[in-house]
Formats: C-alpha cells, structure tokens, sequence
C-alpha cells in the first residue's frame, strides 16, 4: 500500500521515516504489505517477533506508570499541533485494541478499565483513600424510527433526540450517495457564526432576565 493509498487517519502512522516505535519500520512495511518478499518461513519469524515486543511493551507499562517522570509523561501526551490528529487517532486505536485482544480474557476490559482508572485517581489525589465509580457499557445501537427523527428536527425538538437516534441517523446519512464531507464541512462553518450568534444572544437574554427577576 503506497503512502497515496493511505487513508488519511493512517497517514502519520504509516510515515516510512517515523523512528521506531513498538513496531520497527521493517515491522510496519510487513503489515501494511509494503514489503512482500517473504518467505512462509520469514513470515512466521515476523509475527512471532511482533507478538513478543507487543507483549513487552504492554508489560512495559507498569514499570511506565510507576516510574516515568511526571513531566516526561506530560511531554509524551503533548503532540505538536501538527500530529495532534494523529496522536488522538492512535490513542483510540491503542484502547480498540485493547478492547479487542482482551475479549475472552480471564479479566473482563471493563474490570480492568475500572482498576486503572481508580489507580490514576489516586495517583492525582496523592491517597489510596481517593475512591471512583467507573462505568463502562457496551450498548448497541438499535433500530432507530427514521421518521420519528425526521419529525423531531422538522419541529427543532432537538432536546428530544436521543444519543442513540443522533449517532444512526448520523452514520445514515453518511451511508447515502449524496453525501458529501467536503460540501457538509463548508456548508456547517457558513453556519457556525450565526449559531454563535445565536447562542450568544440568548446566554445575553438570560442574564437580563435573570437581573430583573433577582433585583
């Protein structure tokens, strides 16, 4: 797959001149099948490779949370403007990973979420007295009653819309043909100054009202 090839989530990932990582760049040309000259053989040797160095970066981890310095984890999570894309979109990847490669193990994703999270609190608050609540659900969406929908923006009962109807409608429309992401783009920011404007009026207009109601 050639760099043009690339989707565009993929493109900084992918770069050949991007130092190694958990993965080498000859480990990168080897998935992304930029290199295919392999032998069944050689093939065997790559991922039995890529396996062990996955597994120690993981393990990895623990020494990480325990002993990186503060301000070296700050700088690790402070990406130039440039890469900040990039970097969210392997942040999500790492966890989807995560989440895949754990299913069917002996702790649930969740149970582990949960651990690691309570440990960062307590890391932050100084104290194993700091305790959380972590949720975590996996709820699929449903049927949506497209018309429902329809009807519900028609009359601008945006409120009334559900978390659930607003991602399928959403992934609907951009399931249809005439649906374009560079014509939405443009057509949303020509509208993004008078929505301010709006919402700028009317956080004004509550607080007169609220003046003369408390006055």
């Amino acid at each position: 797959m050639s760099q043009e090839e690339m989707p565009e989530s993929l493109r900084t990932a992918a770069d050949a001149d991007r130092p190694r990582g958990i993965l080498t760049p000859s480990d990168r040309d080897f998935l992304l099948g930029r290199k295919t000259d392999y032998t069944d053989h050689s093939k065997k040797q790559k991922r039995n490779r890529i396996r062990r160095r996955v597994r120690n970066a993981v393990l990895d981890f623990s020494i990480l949370f325990e002993y990186l310095e503060e301000r070296d984890r700050n700088t690790v999570f402070d990406p130039d403007d440039d890469e900040r894309d990039a970097y969210t979109q392997g942040i999500t990847d790492m966890l989807a990973f995560l989440h895949l490669g754990t299913m069917g193990y002996h702790t649930p994703f969740k149970d582990m979420l949960s651990e690691g999270v309570g440990k960062a609190e307590q890391r932050l608050a100084g104290s194993n007295y700091r305790m959380v609540n972590v949720e975590f659900n996996v709820d699929p969406v449903g049927q949506i009653d497209v018309d429902d929908v329809v009807e519900k923006l028609e009359d601008e009962e945006f409120a009334q819309l559900t978390d659930e109807e607003l991602r399928a409608f959403v992934r609907l429309l951009t399931m249809s043909d005439d649906f374009s992401p560079d014509e939405t783009r443009e057509e949303i920011k020509d509208r993004v100054d008078e929505y301010t404007q709006q919402v700028n009026e009317s956080a004004e207009t509550r607080e007169q009202k609220l003046e003369e109601l408390t006055n």
